[in-house]
């Protein structure tokens, strides 16, 4: 029998303007080269190894600081974008959790592309224009690990409950993509083919109060959830905490029940959120952790 899970989402007030973000830490150490041939904690354990792409911010902002960032000081894109074509569906059936999207976020977004007269224009000039892409899969209901874990490819690595994307932290260039590359005010910004993406937690996305376990943030593409930084009474939760895929078993809410599962930590740093997959990841859109390809033209 069909049982649909109802997904409430926090929808944040329109942010405008490209001030930067007040609160949070002020000092994080840059993720830069920390990208592994295998598991390791602290790092990503990335196919691409490496990256080598092109793309992404092209100037250091001035809140990196040698081996460091302040992720409070950084500049984010301007604007605020609502997306009333939202849309998100998580539902139970059949022994798996059945997600589907078209990646436009609950939230509102900064203007993209990146206009000239933007402040953020000064270190990242995305092109790019946030366009609806098709995602639906199932995935495992009871997920199992891995024989070993396995790489992250790129492109979307897991769903957050605001139906945006996720991305491993790492940018085209094999950088820090969080310290380096400029977002929004939610975190996030589109790649070539339309895609919205976050490399880390959204601000935007509500992950329960102060005090207390975080609360289910979103799925990783192998069925493991993923929620918050807060661990068991309220402990903000670090590498230290975590294994090399960035994860710990231990109890969470889950569909309104209380389970011991193995689950991933959205954490403020780097990697961020998974830094391998500890399970067998779903295909999307034909390839394993790729975006969809972008609709046909007209």
């Amino acid at each position: 029998m069909l049982r649909r899970v109802s997904i409430l989402i926090l929808t944040m007030l329109a942010v405008a303007g490209g001030a930067a973000v007040a609160s949070g830490p002020k000092s994080l150490p840059l993720g830069d080269g920390k990208i592994s041939a295998g598991p390791r904690a602290g790092y990503i354990f990335s196919c691409g190894m490496g990256g080598g792409g092109r793309g992404g911010a092209f100037a250091d902002g001035p809140w990196i600081h040698g081996s460091t960032f302040d992720p409070s000081a950084k500049t984010s894109v301007q604007g605020s974008v609502s997306w009333p074509a939202h849309r998100l569906t998580v539902t139970v059936a059949g022994g798996a959790v059945h997600v589907t999207t078209n990646d436009l976020p609950s939230h509102a977004t900064g203007v993209f592309p990146i206009a000239s007269g933007d402040p953020a224009y000064l270190y990242d000039r995305n092109p790019n224009s946030i366009r609806a892409q098709t995602f639906d899969v199932s995935l495992p209901l009871g997920p199992k690990a891995a024989a070993s874990p396995s790489c992250l490819p790129g492109g979307p690595i897991g769903v957050l409950l605001s139906g945006a994307y996720l991305f491993d932290g790492l940018d085209a260039m094999g950088r820090d993509a969080v310290a380096h590359e400029v977002q929004d005010r939610c975190a996030g910004h589109p790649q070539q083919g339309g895609a919205y993406h976050y490399h880390d937690l959204s601000p935007c996305i509500d992950s329960g109060p102060a005090g207390r376990h975080s609360s289910l943030v979103g799925y990783a593409l192998d069925g493991y959830p993923i929620y918050g930084p807060l661990g068991d009474g309220g402990k903000t939760l670090t590498n230290a905490d975590l294994d090399a895929c960035h994860g710990t078993t231990g109890p969470v809410i889950l569909r309104g029940k209380k389970v011991t599962i193995y689950h991933y930590v959205a954490t403020a740093e780097y990697p961020y959120t998974l830094g391998c997959f500890h399970g067998t990841p779903v295909h999307a859109g034909g390839v394993v952790g790729g975006p969809p390809p972008p609709p046909p033209p007209g």
